[in-house]
């Protein structure tokens, strides 16, 4: 039985993540990718400590949470934003919601032959659904779609959500000891350790790497806000919805990235993203009544 509470903590996670990519899009007029994804995870990490320090919580991870937080922390705030941040450079923000979100593509299976969950009929329905509205969003048509930077970009935003997608099965196969909230700052630190030799190499600050002032407003809304919120929005519905449900609902976070890139960013909306929207929507509705 999916509970009303568990669907709140998706819709949370899918609204901050699909609206995120485009606010990240905007930030990288003025900042480069890597020390844009390291601002996040270290005000994601502050902000975390200081709510649970408020709250009296703040302590470090029990022995049985470690599996959990290394997987989050790893691959899912170290590997993924790594990965994301680098592709948002190199393919619209719309396009990089969709991508970045697709984990229905590894999470399914992996949720059968990891997990042995029991998939219904109607829920492998609702994963073709939402899969044929990813085809029609990023598809080979999809503008600027046959140019080299844009095929990496597709590939590296593949291989982010792969690595979401094993952080979830970590969540499911070892569950925390304590709510996932408490260990957040251990995470986002962890995350934190993955991008920042990343970024020291790769866009050093002599070479022109770093924030600069007019990226200072998108660093706030993603550290303080997107990270710590809908992080933990994303791990507990994740952890707590069957595999399917979870894989399919996240694609409503492209749909929304899609629709804000169109509208603030101008990036244009054709026949692709109107199928792609309707299908990936029919398929949360199929997937919640499966």
């Amino acid at each position: 039985m999916i509970r009303w509470a568990d669907l709140r903590l998706l819709l949370v996670a899918v609204t901050l993540f699909g609206g995120a990519w485009p606010i990240t899009k905007s930030a990288l007029a003025d900042a480069t990718p890597l020390w844009f994804a390291v601002s996040r995870t270290m005000l994601g990490a502050v902000m975390a400590a200081t709510m649970l320090a408020f709250m009296g919580k703040l302590r470090f991870p029990a022995r049985q949470d470690w599996p959990a937080v290394l997987g989050v922390g790893l691959l899912q705030l170290g590997g993924y934003f790594a990965l994301t941040h680098l592709a948002v450079a190199l393919v619209p923000a719309g396009r990089t919601a969709v991508l970045a979100n697709v984990t229905i593509f590894w999470l399914v299976p992996l949720s059968v032959l990891v997990m042995h969950e029991k998939v219904s009929a109607m829920r492998w329905v609702a994963a073709g659904l939402g899969l044929a509205g990813v085809v029609a969003l990023a598809g080979p048509w999809a503008a600027g779609a046959n140019e080299q930077g844009t095929l990496l970009g597709h590939g590296m935003l593949l291989g982010a959500s792969f690595l979401w997608t094993w952080a979830i099965i970590a969540t499911r196969k070892f569950p925390p000891q304590r709510p996932m909230l408490e260990n957040l700052p251990w995470c986002f630190l962890l995350g934190a350790v993955v991008l920042v030799p990343m970024a020291l190499v790769r866009e050093p600050f002599s070479a022109g790497g770093g924030i600069g002032p007019g990226a200072l407003w998108q660093v706030v809304v993603i550290g303080c806000i997107v990270a710590p919120i809908g992080t933990w929005a994303v791990i507990e519905a994740g952890r707590r919805l069957p595999g399917a449900v979870a894989a399919v609902g996240f694609l409503l976070a492209p749909a929304i990235g899609v629709t804000v890139s169109t509208l603030w960013l101008g990036e244009p909306m054709g026949w692709d993203v109107i199928i792609g929207g309707a299908l990936i929507a029919a398929s949360v509705v199929v997937a919640t009544k499966g």
